[in-house]
């Protein structure tokens, strides 16, 4: 990451935690009164190749001990009601302001994924994370969407999994690469607002 990214990112998660606080403590209690605890989901994501770290989400499914993998439909059932509205509108990944501040994400880059993807397909993620993770992508704006639908429709474990491998891993990592040979400030700022845009229209 350059100083630069690095700099940005400080400057406007910092600022984002003043304006944001209020809202984010508000969500919390809100969802610790609508479904009780545990209030946020902390899960094992990849930065490097080798160096894992700690990923913050509002929690937004029923606990499951031993829960892994990609969500799919064969999970859409565990999603609370207040979960689902969290999603939609993308709050949930309010948290992760704090995996920033702590450098393990910039606002923009591949999306960071789970060990078990990286030791599988390790030619493929060598190159992606070459880019710090971020919160929002090319990869994120452009197939998001297409990728929930694609896995809305699985009803196994074992099927998500296998439609995960075939076509959103290397289709992300193809639309995360092009982002890497393109990134720069101007390009981090254009899909920020891209990103803010997109969930205007979802409301």
């Amino acid at each position: 990451m350059t100083w630069r990214k690095r700099i940005f990112d400080l400057f406007f998660a910092s600022l984002l935690v003043i304006i944001l606080g209020p809202i984010l403590l508000g969500l919390v209690i809100w969802l610790l009164l609508k479904e009780g605890r545990p209030l946020f989901h902390v899960a094992e994501r990849m930065k490097t190749p080798e160096q894992s770290f700690n990923l913050w989400k509002l929690r937004t499914m029923t606990v499951v001990e031993g829960d892994q993998g990609v969500s799919g439909g064969n999970k859409s059932a565990r999603i609370t009601p207040t979960g689902a509205w969290l999603r939609k509108r993308r709050l949930d990944e309010f948290p992760q302001l704090w995996n920033i501040l702590r450098g393990d994400l910039s606002f923009v880059g591949p999306r960071p994924p789970l060990r078990e993807y990286v030791e599988r397909f390790p030619d493929i993620y060598g190159q992606v994370l070459q880019s710090r993770p971020g919160v929002t992508g090319l990869a994120t704006i452009r197939f998001h969407k297409h990728e929930d639908r694609l896995l809305e429709r699985c009803k196994t474990p074992e099927e998500t999994d296998a439609v995960y491998c075939r076509i959103c891993v290397p289709r992300k990592a193809r639309l995360d690469l092009i982002y890497q040979r393109h990134q720069s400030t101007c390009y981090d700022f254009d899909l920020v607002f891209q990103t803010i845009g997109n969930l205007f229209k979802r409301r």
